[in-house]
């Protein structure tokens, strides 16, 4: 009987969080049926995997600084569009009925949708025989909070009640969850690294996929800029534009651009106004095939996500990165620091954005060769491994719990629920 796996992914502002599920779910659905729920604007071309179940809830965002919920579609209000979110995934629950529920990155982040997470976790916990595998799927680092230690408290606490697994997508051997989360150890689940998700299905850098694709007359230059949205990455590409105007009589290299899916038109016009005005420019807005792409480059520049320094090490291309700090987030930071000191890529600084210092550092990373970094880098297929591994030891663990305990605890758990829905009730009010 084929195990039945519901993965729950909601992306906010950059697309990075979408494009590592995607790559999981595609491995987990060579052995399992798969429901990927996505809750935020999957951009136009992007190809998420064919064999599998999807269900799009109504598109919801966050504001610039992650401070609220808009939604996507301004038709309704966000009370509507989060009542009718929460109505749709508590009944593919029911409909699906999965053996495993993932989470990605909850509790450990998004916050602003416990609105419909919170129910689906108990629904999932109020089952009689306890059957499904709840788990949290998060990536190497966590972003630092303003109130640290209340959110490692309140992380725990959620962990503790709900989930059966924590599936790190990092290495260990290179960083440690704790050193972003210091109270791991109040963890009372399984907590296993899975390695790095990288893109692991073939693909072929001349394809276009219906778009533009780097043609290979000169030695070539990738640019990439994530989803698109933040404004560090669209003030780095400005950037690289006025760099290249000055670089093109000086190298024989041209220069790519890929300014992202979810980049505002009118940032996007002002980028196509300055890439008019050289010779060894093309600008297009996404490229599916990053990955492929830069194999076939001599240096890429871009920020420091997770899923664009995973291209970057794949590729063994030469690199440098402009990692966002914007909001006091230091994920970035810290891995491309960390890679930095290796000799893997080199870091642009605030300073260094100046078109003149930025050609001079092109030109300087152009003769240098990368260190090669030996990371576990099969976080997708070892994904879906775990997760045999521990619904196998779940459900052996379930069949020998009596029934009647099973109930008294649930009994427990929904009393303590309810009696916390009391709490916020009345301080809400």
């Amino acid at each position: 009987m084929t195990d039945r796996v519901m993965f729950y992914c909601q992306h906010v502002l950059g697309i990075g969080h979408l494009v590592r599920s995607a790559e999981i779910v595609r491995q987990l659905a060579r052995d399992s049926h798969v429901l990927l729920v996505t809750g935020g604007e999957i951009p136009d071309g992007f190809r998420l995997p064919e064999n599998i179940d999807t269900l799009q809830l109504p598109p919801l965002k966050t504001s610039p600084d992650f401070s609220s919920l808009r939604p996507c579609d301004f038709s309704r209000s966000l009370e509507e569009t989060r009542a009718m979110r929460r109505t749709l995934l508590l009944q593919a629950f029911n409909d699906f009925n999965p053996d495993v529920l993932v989470t990605e990155l909850f509790p450990f982040g998004r916050k602003h949708f416990r609105f419909e997470l919170l129910p689906l976790l108990e629904r999932a916990r109020s089952q009689q025989s306890r059957r499904t595998l709840v788990v949290s799927s998060v990536r190497d680092i966590l972003v630092a909070r303003k109130d640290q230690e209340e959110y490692e408290q309140r992380v725990c606490s959620l962990v503790n009640s709900f989930y059966n697994l924590v599936l790190v997508h990092g290495d260990e051997k290179f960083l440690k969850l704790d050193e972003s989360f210091s109270r791991l150890s109040g963890l009372r689940c399984p907590v296993a690294y899975t390695g790095y998700v990288v893109q692991q299905h073939k693909t072929d850098a001349d394809k276009s996929y219906g778009f533009p694709t780097v043609e290979r007359r000169r030695p070539a230059i990738v640019v990439s800029n994530g989803g698109g949205q933040y404004l560090t990455g669209q003030m780095l590409l400005e950037s690289v534009l006025r760099a290249a105007h000055l670089l093109q009589d000086q190298i024989p290299h041209e220069f790519h651009f890929f300014a992202g899916p979810l980049m505002p038109e009118e940032a996007y016009n002002r980028l196509q106004t300055l890439a008019a005005s050289s010779d060894n420019v093309s600008l297009s807005r996404y490229t599916p095939n990053l990955a492929a792409v830069l194999k076939c480059a001599k240096l890429s520049v871009s920020m420091a996500g997770y899923n664009t320094v995973m291209d970057i090490l794949s590729s063994g291309v030469g690199a440098l990165v402009y990692p966002v700090t914007s909001n006091g987030d230091q994920e970035q930071s810290v891995r491309a620091e960390k890679l930095a000191k290796i000799g893997v890529l080199d870091l642009i600084g605030p300073e260094e954005l100046a078109p003149e210092k930025l050609a001079q550092k092109l030109g300087a990373a152009l003769r240098n060769e990368p260190t090669r970094l030996a990371l576990n880098r099969s976080g997708a297929a070892n994904s879906a491994l775990l997760l045999r591994k521990y619904l196998a030891i779940h459900r052996e663990h379930i069949s020998d719990i009596p029934d009647l305990w099973l109930r008294s605890q649930e009994e427990s758990v929904a009393e303590k629920q309810a009696s916390d829905r009391r709490k916020r009730n009345a301080q809400q009010h």
